[in-house]
């Protein structure tokens, strides 16, 4: 009887142990560690502190394509193309404000007033700066520095190194943007140049103008390294939003970032070096270098140029290696992606297996003045005009 007793008592215990340990994993749900990234990708999406450069309303959704998730990139060595000469440099006057440090660059953001000169010393300056204030056409707030003069974000998961917030008739100038989620950031900004800056080691994209950004030009910028929070969102220079953002940027409405123009960059991204969104109309394309040996973040990532906008001027650009194509339209919305035209620009695909243009759903014009180097076809029928 003691022998039997022990047996069952025994096997009580087993089963308890059994049940208990089920119940542990149940409730506690069974989780395995986060998937890598999924921190840093959370937290940018929390309320900005005041003064971060991150979009008040915390809206730090990525602008891209829909599809794959993409990874992280990983940095490549400093651009060493030159910037290319051309016309409609502006130069800083002599400064009417000089800073030295973070804490005095913001105050001078914040105090600025048109005709403002801002001058900064060589130097870090740590943080994520935000400007409001507006200059006027006749006179421009500047903010100006040369490569020696940094501002750094602290670390490309969140944030915006620089961010024209309602900001109109700004002209930055010569200064160098790193180590952040996103380089500048015009929303809403008017009639500004943005000027020989050094726009590196960034997590999404470089330089994004957006939220009915007009009239600004984009010019002799030295822009890599970018995509190494998303290689998919590591564009170089963005216009507009994508449609799948209109609601939370635009109120809904498609974002009319228009007649902007981008002029004389050397660009080497993991995404397109400039991205034209769909509602965005009247830009210009102009004298552009790029460097696709890093382009390719995702499916998506396969040209350096994407215009999804219409009556774009694409003129002068040399690119050199890509995915596939050299340039390409995309009709994302109805009647978009239409009347660009792509003129004298030389095309070396670089061993990619596309085209010099492929307009995918017709309706642009490529003109027959488009070189290409090494090989490849200009279009997929052969017809240009």
């Amino acid at each position: 009887m003691t022998g039997k007793i022990d047996i069952k008592f025994l096997a009580g215990l087993l089963i308890g142990a059994v049940v208990v340990g089920s119940l542990v994993i149940l409730f506690t749900g069974g989780e395995d560690d986060p998937e890598p990234g999924n921190a840093s990708q959370n937290s940018s999406l929390g309320p900005a502190a005041p003064g971060t450069g991150a979009p008040s309303d915390g809206d730090e959704e990525d602008e891209g394509d829909d599809g794959d998730e993409g990874n992280s990139g990983a940095a490549g060595p400093a651009l060493t193309l030159p910037v290319p000469e051309g016309e409609g440099k502006v130069d800083c006057p002599s400064p009417t404000t000089t800073v030295g440090d973070a804490a005095s660059l913001e105050t001078a953001l914040r105090g600025a007033k048109a005709g403002d000169v801002i001058k900064m010393g060589p130097g870090t300056y740590e943080g994520k700066f935000v400007a409001k204030a507006d200059g006027t056409q006749q006179q421009p707030i500047y903010l100006c520095g040369d490569a020696k003069t940094v501002l750094d974000g602290g670390g490309v998961d969140e944030g915006y190194g620089l961010h024209l917030d309602g900001a109109n008739y700004w002209r930055l100038i010569g200064f160098t943007v790193t180590n952040t989620q996103k380089g500048v950031m015009g929303d809403g900004t008017n009639g500004s140049i943005i000027q020989g800056l050094t726009v590196h080691q960034i997590g999404d994209e470089a330089i994004h103008l957006r939220k009915f950004s007009t009239g600004n030009t984009v010019q002799y910028n030295k822009i890599y390294n970018t995509g190494l929070r998303r290689e998919k969102f590591g564009e170089g220079v963005y216009l507009g939003s994508a449609e799948s953002n209109f609601k939370k940027i635009t109120g809904g409405q498609p974002d009319k970032s228009d007649n902007n123009v981008v002029r004389g960059n050397v660009i080497r991204a993991t995404a397109e070096a400039v991205d034209v969104k769909e509602g965005t109309s009247g830009g210009k394309i102009l004298n552009n270098v790029f460097d696709g040996t890093k382009t390719g973040g995702s499916k998506h990532n396969d040209s350096w140029v994407d215009v999804k906008g219409n009556n774009y001027l694409i003129q002068g650009n040399k690119g050199t290696g890509t995915p596939m194509d050299g340039f390409q339209t995309h009709e994302v919305m109805d009647g978009w992606g239409k009347n660009n035209t792509f003129t004298g620009n030389t095309i070396d695909l670089g061993g990619g297996g596309g085209v010099g243009v492929a307009d995918t759903k017709g309706g642009n014009i490529v003109k027959c003045d488009n070189k290409m180097v090494n090989g490849g076809k200009l279009t997929k029928d052969g017809k240009c005009s």
